[in-house]
């Protein structure tokens, strides 16, 4: 049997919150999986955010739980 993930294409996506252009690789590691936080995947119908928007709210988050 082989892994359904292995033979995914790279997707190319638009950012939900500003509309740039990225790619997301889904058959092997994502850009995504290089940053040093986690957020929770998107569950409001959204998808993925492009590398800036990502890291600024991972920074929006990271100051809230400071204060």
């Amino acid at each position: 049997m082989t892994n359904r993930l292995e033979n995914q294409p790279t997707r190319r996506l638009a950012c939900a919150r500003c509309g740039t252009e990225f790619n997301c690789s889904l058959s092997g590691p994502c850009w995504c999986s290089d940053e040093a936080f986690r957020l929770p995947m998107p569950t409001d119908g959204d998808d993925c955010l492009c590398p800036d928007c990502l890291r600024k709210l991972a920074e929006q988050r990271a100051d809230a739980s400071a204060t």
